[in-house]
This record gives C-alpha cells, sequence and structure tokens, in this order.
C-alpha cells in the first residue's frame, strides 16, 4: 500500500500578518494510522521541502498523543523537512492520496495546477481520495471528464461555516469551505462543531473538522484493502 499525503507551502492568514500553514493534528494522526497499516508514505507539498505547521496546532490545548508523538519522531520529522515537490508525483505511484488541513490549502493548493491535475488523475483511475477540515479546499476545482465538478452530486462534509464563525476568521479567509461545495452542487452534511464526522461517497472521503482527521485515515485505510 503506497499512500501520498499533499501538504500545503502557503504560511500567511490572509492580511492578518499571522502565519498559517497545515494543522499538526491533521498530519500526525493519518501519518502514524497509516504507517501502523504497514503503508510505504510519501509527503510532497507544492514547494517542496518544509512546509509551515500552523504554530496555533502545536499549543497545549490541541495536542493529541499523535503529535506529542510526532514531535519526539526525529525521523518523522526529518520526512517532513524534505518533501518532495508536488509537481514531480503522479498518480500512477500511489493507491490512494490524502490532504491535511489547516488554513494554508485554502489559498495555493485549491487552486495549484499540480494539484489539480493530481487529483483528476487519482479520480479517472478510481483510487481513493481523502481530506479534512479545511482540505477539501483542493477538491473545488477539480473536474471530472466530462467536465463537471467533481464534487457534484456527491456526498460530502468540511470545514462548516458556523465553525469558521467560532474561530472568528469568516471575514478572513477568501470562501467558506460549505458554501462553495454547496454552490458547485455537492451534498454538504456536518454535525456539530469540533464534533467528529466523515463522509464516504464511493472513493472520495471527506473529514469536517480536526477531531475527524483520525477517522479519515481509518477510511482511506479500509478503503485500500
Amino acid at each position: 500500500m503506497k499512500l501520498l499525503i499533499v501538504l500545503t507551502s502557503h504560511d500567511q492568514l490572509g492580511d492578518t500578518g499571522r502565519a498559517t500553514g497545515f494543522w499538526l493534528e491533521e498530519f500526525a494522526s493519518p501519518y502514524y494510522a497509516f504507517k501502523q497499516a504497514g503503508a510505504s508514505v510519501t509527503l510532497a507539498s507544492p514547494l517542496g521541502g518544509q512546509p509551515p505547521v500552523d504554530a496555533m496546532s502545536t499549543q497545549p490545548e490541541f495536542q493529541s498523543d499523535e503529535t506529542r508523538r510526532f514531535e519526539a519522531d526525529a525521523d518523522a520529522q526529518r520526512e517532513l523537512a524534505g518533501t518532495a515537490k508536488l509537481a514531480e508525483m503522479k498518480a500512477a505511484d500511489f493507491d490512494g492520496v490524502f490532504y491535511p488541513g489547516g488554513y494554508g490549502p485554502v489559498w495555493d493548493l485549491h487552486s495549484d495546477e499540480d494539484s489539480i491535475a493530481l487529483l483528476e488523475a487519482f479520480v479517472y483511475a478510481a483510487k481513493p481520495v481523502a481530506t479534512v477540515c479545511h482540505g477539501p479546499a483542493v477538491l473545488l476545482k477539480v473536474k471530472n471528464p466530462d467536465g463537471t465538478p467533481h464534487v457534484q452530486g456527491k456526498r460530502v462534509t468540511g470545514y462548516s461555516n458556523s465553525e469558521e464563525a467560532a474561530a472568528g476568521l469568516t471575514e478572513v479567509v477568501p470562501y467558506l469551505i460549505e458554501d462553495q461545495l454547496t454552490a458547485l452542487g455537492a451534498q454538504y452534511e456536518k454535525t456539530d462543531d469540533w464534533h467528529p464526522h466523515i463522509v464516504v461517497d464511493d472513493r472520495l472521503i471527506t473529514g469536517q473538522n480536526p477531531a475527524s482527521s483520525s477517522a479519515v485515515a481509518s477510511a482511506l485505510i479500509e478503503a485500500l484493502k
């Protein structure tokens, strides 16, 4: 089982002057779940090298067993510091792909041509695609072979409008995940804020928020069995 994890290279939270990146829990929990399942894991990002970690996600209140494990794991940290360039990745080399969230993907992976082409290659090959929280932003420009949005008519989830409002960033992000998915014709689903919730529709696996990352990883592993 060969899995690709694609991380953001974007490190600025709009015009706030605050740094951002990927959310640590959304990477660490699936990373170790994939490893435990015996998967060969490759990490990639648009710029390659060290992707930015959202500093907020390293705060004590957002820590988990997996994030603490990662912070003590020198090998995993070296692997993260040396991500491959996204443009060099080919869907043919992997069985599935996972995109962690965090605010970074809302800006770069959302419209990254290499990411879009890669995801379309996974879709056309009927290989599973999984993503969580703000990660579903990467799906918004992905199209089916007939040119229709890939999410059109599909059951999906992602960071909800109410969660964005609770975070106080509704006016900071360039768009709202829930609104965008709905506008494209997706059947958006959600549960209470911050509670785990995933949706599996054929080969597409989405999670609502950071609390959903472990379940998304489990669903992707199950899809590959």
